[in-house]
């Protein structure tokens, strides 16, 4: 089966006014995660894809949806991209129990991300 897209985030240098606008426009209801103020998520029902909304990581990256795309694995899929011609912007960032991610920009300009689901690590029989 080929990779589907799996998230697509907002960057923004204004969250207020994009939760209010995407808000309004599909009905969306957008709110913090726990512990994160400035990054909202969308709640888009049982649907396959999820959503975000966050401030801009870098003052000058562009205020822009970036999809991701579920892999098994970030670090070798980024170093395929990489040998493919991509430029690195993010080569691998954990997060924690939502899995691992990276970001690249495909030869032709365009940015993309790439997300692996948690690693389910087994229960050592030693550790009670």
């Amino acid at each position: 089966m080929p990779n589907p897209f799996a998230h697509l985030e907002l960057n923004t240098d204004d969250l207020t006014r994009a939760r209010k606008f995407y808000g309004s426009l599909f009905k969306w209801k957008v709110a913090p995660y726990p512990g994160s103020p400035d990054y909202l998520g969308i709640d888009l029902g049982k649907t396959a894809t999820s959503g975000a909304m966050q401030r801009k990581p870098m003052p000058e990256a562009p205020t822009a949806w970036l999809p991701y795309v579920e892999v098994d694995d970030v670090k070798k899929t980024i170093a395929k991209a990489k040998k493919l011609g991509a430029t690195i912007v993010l080569e691998f960032q954990d997060i924690g129990d939502m899995g691992a991610i990276g970001v690249f920009v495909d030869p032709q300009g365009a940015s993309l991300g790439v997300w692996a689901k948690p690693v389910k690590r087994k229960k050592s029989p030693l550790s009670g």
